[in-house]
């Protein structure tokens, strides 16, 4: 392993793609996270440790980890760690030298320029060399994955990507506040019309045709109007398994 400790603040599907490429490159990671995180993309997403201990993303092993002092043991197994501290409260014992912020939260609440040697920002809401070092572009299209220098990532439409020409109708939102209760699972081929999951009795229902590409964990509260599910139009041809086309873009781009 390449003796460069990595710290990467979040770990959903596009943190995972670039912990995935730094990791079979040869740097130790360690990944932050929320007590329960909102991760929709589970099946690819090492943040599903914090719910499940475990999960194995294209050969690679994500662990929960109890505690800092704990990290330099799951590198000796080869495993990555994730630690609970979505305050980044652990940097100090792990004294990191580069560090990632892939927490995607559209905007910079706690990472600094000097928190580690080297410090990049994943999309907007950071500014290179001001907050962090370098950007890396999220927004799909040419410049998806591009190392930005001077200035900042391309500002969030609020709009998702089109995929096979549908937009806003992939995505699966909760219709009022209270628990989340999946109906169907990840992988499944549905139907626009059926019901996907439910909170608090209110269903949600497919707007497309399509394979559910992902879903919350089941009992999380949630406010209305969060994001809890993804449907792929392109349904049975969908790898939901692997890591998709954009978080390998982004990796690359941060390696």
């Amino acid at each position: 392993m390449i003796p460069r400790l990595v710290v990467i603040r979040g770990a959903g599907d596009l943190a995972t793609g670039v912990a995935h490429r730094l990791w079979q490159s040869g740097f130790e990671l360690v990944m932050l996270e929320l007590e329960q995180p909102l991760v929709v993309r589970r099946t690819v997403s090492f943040a599903t440790a914090v719910f499940l201990k475990s999960i194995c993303v294209e050969g690679v092993r994500a662990e929960l980890c109890p505690t800092a002092e704990e990290v330099s043991d799951y590198h000796g197994r080869i495993i990555v760690p994730v630690l609970i501290d979505p305050e980044a409260a652990s940097l100090d014992a792990l004294q990191p030298k580069i560090i990632i912020d892939a927490t995607l939260a559209k905007g910079n609440r706690i990472t600094k320029i000097n928190d580690a040697e080297l410090v990049i920002g994943l999309g907007p809401g950071f500014t290179a060399g001001v907050d962090v070092d370098a950007v890396v572009e999220t927004n799909r299209g040419h410049a998806l994955g591009r190392v930005i220098y001077e200035g900042s990532a391309a500002a969030d439409t609020g709009e998702p990507g089109l995929i096979a020409g549908y937009g806003k109708e992939r995505l699966l939102r909760a219709p009022v506040d209270g628990l989340f209760k999946p109906i169907k699972e990840i992988g499944e081929l549905v139907d626009k019309g059926e019901i996907i999951a439910k909170v608090e009795g209110t269903p949600i229902k497919a707007e497309i045709n399509g394979m559910i590409r992902g879903l919350l964990y089941p009992g999380l509260l949630i406010k209305a109007g969060t994001k809890v599910g993804d449907i792929d139009p392109r349904g049975a041809e969908v790898d939901f398994l692997a890591i998709s086309d954009k978080a390998r873009a982004i990796g690359g781009g941060v390696f």
